[in-house]
């Protein structure tokens, strides 16, 4: 599951619709729906997005919050390495290797070394 899906599949129920109804409301197939929020489709696009906004009538931080979500919800990501040090290299492709046997906790570890690396 994406962090777009398991927040779609949250607004979803606390609405009190199912996706089948949420589906046809959005004019997509109940299977893309399903695909999305378990994380078997790429990145929504950003009309779809943006109808999923409009769907949950959400504004301001809530929108903004949909819209990272989907920033960060690309099931099969693809990363350049080339010019990188061979350090980094090496981290990727471990991490690549190792992910899926990670705890939450180391998860959650690695997320906040990440996130006190400013952007560039």
């Amino acid at each position: 599951m994406t962090p777009f899906g398991k927040k779609i599949r949250e607004l979803r129920k606390n609405k009190g619709v199912n996706q089948k109804q949420m589906a046809a409301d959005l004019d997509v197939s109940p299977a893309y729906l399903s695909a999305l929020e378990h994380g078997h489709r790429g990145q929504p696009t950003w009309a779809m997005i943006q109808r999923v906004i409009s769907y949950f009538n959400l504004i301001w931080d809530d929108a903004e919050e949909i819209e990272q979500l989907a920033r960060l919800s690309h099931p099969r990501i693809t990363l350049d390495t080339s010019g990188l040090s061979v350090e980094a290299v090496t981290l990727v492709n471990r991490l690549a290797r190792k992910i899926r046997g990670l705890s939450p906790a180391q998860i959650a570890a690695l997320s906040v070394t990440l996130d006190q690396q400013k952007d560039s």
